[in-house]
């Protein structure tokens, strides 16, 4: 497959399903949970992926990784000083962990937030402090005796969620638009084109924060978890991102059409998504079979490698 400008499309893409059996039981009593999840159930993931280097930028320095229960987006920073190895040392390092592979780990946030900083230590020890990347992303974690979805945030990639007809951002973006609509002075239509967006105040491997933001959520049954950098937000509007996500049944098919809707929108950054579904396992599949339990194989987009995604069997 070649790009607009006669080369090979740094592109990548996947999809894959896995039941999570039954949540092993708990000595304590699990929480009271909120309408709509079921303690102790397992919960069935379906899920795609897919990167584009976009229509202005000469390389893609996003990366991601899809390998169950762990998804994330990075978004390097840094140009040819190496945005790409910021991104590609982030997710490896994510991949490397004991999490990446494990059935609903009881993953805290302690955890997890000593897993981001050995990130940003390793981007800063290959780097110099000259590279940077942001990190969004969620782990599909065992919480009080039922499964959680444990969002992770540094920087202006997003995650979004849209459970029960109700769709938002659960990240906060680090950046300096995001203070000015914060304190009123400017609106989120005006932020979209401000001269300012692309400045964020979090990062990875660079300056003086970098220290991730947290929510844990319960798992809800037919729950859609979204996860881009801002190749996506910056030109496709929440409002048409929402009609993709609530429109198109299949993660893989809404990850293609939401990266055709930023390539038709100009897409001057490169753009990564990731979506997950999550379901009851008893739940059928768009092709009336149960998914076979067992854990997924997953994809991984390092910026800094061949730009194919690594599949684990």
């Amino acid at each position: 497959m070649t790009d607009q400008q006669g080369g090979l499309e740094p592109r990548a893409n996947g999809s894959h399903a896995v039941d999570v059996g039954p949540t092993p039981a708990r000595t304590t009593a699990p929480r009271q949970q909120e309408a709509g999840t079921a303690p102790g159930l397992g919960v069935r993931l379906t899920y795609g992926f897919g990167t584009d280097r976009g229509l202005r930028r000469e390389l893609n320095e996003d990366s991601f990784l899809a390998v169950e229960p762990v998804f994330a987006v990075a978004d390097g920073m840094g140009g040819h000083e190496a945005g790409e190895v910021a991104s590609s040392v982030c997710v490896r390092t994510l991949e490397a962990s004991s999490i990446a592979g494990t059935r609903l780990p009881a993953l805290t946030v302690a955890d997890l937030d000593d897993i981001i900083q050995q990130a940003d230590q390793r981007i800063r020890a290959e780097a110099g402090g000259h590279a940077g990347t942001t990190l969004t992303g969620v782990v599909l974690v065992e919480d009080s005796g039922a499964p959680s979805w444990l969002f992770f945030n540094v920087g202006d990639s997003r995650s979004y969620r849209l459970s029960g007809g109700t769709f938002g951002q659960i990240s906060v973006d680090h950046s300096e638009v995001q203070e000015l609509v914060d304190l009123g002075s400017i609106t989120e239509d005006e932020a979209r084109t401000h001269h300012r967006r692309h400045v964020v105040t979090r990062a990875l491997g660079t300056g003086d924060d970098a220290d991730p933001d947290f929510w844990l959520m319960p798992v809800e049954d037919r729950d859609r978890i979204l996860l881009c950098t801002d190749g996506l937000s910056g030109e496709v509007t929440d409002e048409h991102i929402y009609t993709i996500l609530a429109t198109v049944p299949d993660p893989q098919e809404a990850c293609d059409e939401l990266i055709a809707a930023a390539l038709r929108s100009g897409a001057r950054d490169n753009v990564t998504v990731i979506v997950v579904d999550a379901a009851d396992p008893g739940t059928p599949d768009p092709d009336g079979d149960r998914i076979r339990s067992g854990v997924a194989a997953g994809g991984r987009f390092a910026a800094d490698g061949d730009g194919r995604p690594v599949s684990e069997p």
